[in-house]
C-alpha cells in the first residue's frame, strides 16, 4: 500500500507521527490476533506493546520488502507463540475478549449482538488444535499467504496447507453438528 510505504519512509526518517499512525492503523487487528493466539487479553496487550517497541527501535535497520500489516501480524504471531511456549498454558481466550480490547466504541445493542456471535465463534475456534487455529486465523483474518505463514511458523508450505485444510474440515464438522441439533 502506498500509504504504508510513505509511513515507513517517514518513520525511518525519525517521524514519531508516522510511528503513531502505524500503531493506530493496525493496533485493533494486532490485538485481536494476539488475544486469540495468546489466550489472554493482558498478555495480548503486552505482546502488541513489545512488538511496537521492537519495531520503534528498528527504524535505522528496518528493511521491509513486503506488506507492513503482514510483517506486524507475523511479529505478533511469533511473539504470541514464544509466550505460549514459555507459559505452557493453552487456555482459550474468547474472541469476545479480543473485541473488547480492540473496540470500546460500540453501542450497547451492537455490543450485545456482536458479543453473542463472538462467543459462539470463540467456542468453535477453541475446539481446533492450536496450530490449526493459528493457521486458519492468519490466513483468513490476517490475509497472509501460506508461504508467509510457513516462514513465520518455521514449517513447510505443505504443512501449513494441511493444517489449514484440517482446520477448515474440523470447523465444517463442528458447524454441521450444531445445525443438526
Amino acid at each position: 500500500m502506498l500509504e504504508d510505504k510513505v509511513l515507513i519512509w517517514k518513520f525511518k526518517c525519525g517521524s514519531r507521527d508516522a510511528l503513531y499512525r502505524i500503531y493506530e492503523k493496525y493496533k485493533k487487528d494486532l490485538l485481536r490476533l494476539a488475544v486469540i493466539l495468546s489466550n489472554n487479553a493482558s498478555d495480548a496487550e503486552d505482546i502488541v506493546h513489545d512488538v511496537f517497541v521492537s519495531f520503534a527501535q528498528s527504524a535505522e535497520t528496518l528493511k521491509l520488502s513486503g506488506n507492513l500489516k503482514s510483517f506486524l501480524l507475523t511479529c505478533v504471531a511469533n511473539r504470541a507463540r514464544n509466550k505460549n511456549r514459555a507459559n505452557q498454558c493453552r487456555q482459550t481466550a474468547g474472541l469476545d475478549e479480543a473485541e473488547s480490547v480492540a473496540s470500546q466504541l460500540k453501542t450497547p445493542e451492537q455490543w450485545m449482538i456482536q458479543s453473542e456471535e463472538l462467543r459462539r465463534w470463540s467456542d468453535i475456534m477453541a475446539q481446533l488444535p492450536y496450530e490449526q487455529r493459528e493457521t486458519v486465523i492468519l490466513h483468513l483474518r490476517a490475509g497472509m499467504k501460506f508461504r508467509q505463514i510457513a516462514q513465520s511458523q518455521g514449517v513447510s508450505v505443505n504443512t501449513v496447507k494441511g493444517r489449514y485444510r484440517y482446520g477448515l474440515d474440523k470447523l465444517r464438522s463442528i458447524l454441521d453438528g450444531e445445525f443438526e441439533k
